[in-house]
């Protein structure tokens, strides 16, 4: 009788440890999912972003980017940005087209009359409006933009330069065709002023002030005098605002910081600027003054449905129409894209 006793309970054991050996399976089982899940969070690497090439021409309303440079603004925001020099803003206008930059900071101006591709252009930032760092020197007998008609004016066709021309003609109720136009670049321009062989020529600071000085001249026009079609931007192609839309968005967030960064601490600002371009923090404060900057209201004002971006395209397109000596018309596929700096202002935090 005891042995028959026996057989229960030696079953009723087995079945406890069969019970306590699949408890211990499952938590082993667990514990070593656990393991292996945090192990490969330390052995997959994190997302990089993308680099990002950005072509610039030399202007204060450009130039100011180099700040986030100088200090790490563009590393905290987890960027690799490499800015390339062009002479000119046609040039690197062709190339963010052609594929070999991912964006360009070009005026406006530039951008509507980009060559043709496959892609469309498109702007996502306004760097700065011209404020008076633009203007027309005239020989000293000259006083006025009236006091142009029939002169020879230095102006090199279908460039920045001819856009504020023909803006000053319109001001003062003038047409193109009131003036003679010498299509030569700015610093040729200047010299030919001093030389006296020009009426006049339409070229930016400091070379305007300089110019007015050693001709014995008048600025008789600056931008200031309008809500000036001097508008300067960030051009991207189509291709790229979904290619690389978060370093886009990103570098835009950090254009904010330089923005705040004049704003609350112009001084060291224009210190580490100019120290970068070898000139001196005074003379490139001054040039920056003569424009308004990228800031946050500037960029909603601009950016807006209607707003002064989609204006400012319809103004410049009848100015190039108005005067054929241009020899372009405007693209008519430039496309104004809110969504980045939107995204961008509404992340932002100084």
């Amino acid at each position: 009788m005891e042995l028959i006793l026996l057989f229960p309970a030696l079953t009723n054991i087995f079945d406890i440890r069969q019970q306590v050996q699949k408890s211990l399976g499952v938590i082993f089982g667990v514990t070593l999912c656990l393991s292996l899940i945090l192990h490969s969070c330390f052995l997959i690497p994190k997302t990089q972003l993308q680099p990002l090439t950005i072509g610039i021409t030399t202007w204060p309303g450009f130039d100011i980017v180099l700040y986030a440079k100088a200090t790490g603004i563009f590393k905290g925001r987890g960027l690799d940005v490499n800015l390339v020099r062009f002479e000119n803003q046609q040039d690197s206008s062709r190339a963010v087209m052609r594929g070999s930059l991912d964006a360009a900071f070009v005026a406006l101006w530039d951008a509507v009359q980009v060559d043709a591709g496959d892609d469309k252009p498109v702007i996502v930032l306004v760097t700065n409006i011209s404020y008076g760092a633009d203007g027309i020197v005239a020989q000293a007998p000259i006083k006025t933009v009236k006091d142009l008609k029939g002169k020879r004016v230095g102006a090199k066709l279908g460039t920045v330069n001819h856009l504020i021309l023909l803006e000053a003609l319109q001001q003062h109720k003038m047409l193109p065709t009131d003036v003679q136009i010498a299509d030569v670049a700015n610093e040729t321009a200047a010299q030919l002023v001093e030389k006296k062989q020009l009426d006049a020529a339409v070229i930016w600071q400091p070379l305007l002030g300089e110019t007015a000085k050693k001709a014995q001249g008048n600025i008789i026009y600056t931008t200031k005098e309008v809500d000036s079609l001097v508008i300067d931007t960030l051009l991207t192609r189509k291709a790229n605002v979904q290619a690389k839309k978060t370093e886009l968005i990103k570098f835009l967030s950090a254009w904010l910081d330089i923005m705040y960064a004049v704003q609350t601490k112009p001084a060291e600002v224009y210190e580490k600027v100019a120290q970068l371009l070898q000139q001196s923090p005074v003379s490139f404060a001054s040039d920056y003054a003569g424009l308004k900057k990228g800031d946050i209201p500037m960029q909603k004002r601009m950016f807006q449905d209607q707003g002064r971006l989609q204006q400012g395209l319809e103004q410049m397109s009848q100015l190039l129409q108005s005067d054929k000596r241009a020899g372009r018309l405007p693209r008519q596929d430039l496309e104004i894209n809110r969504e980045l700096i939107t995204t961008a202002i509404e992340g932002w935090k100084s």
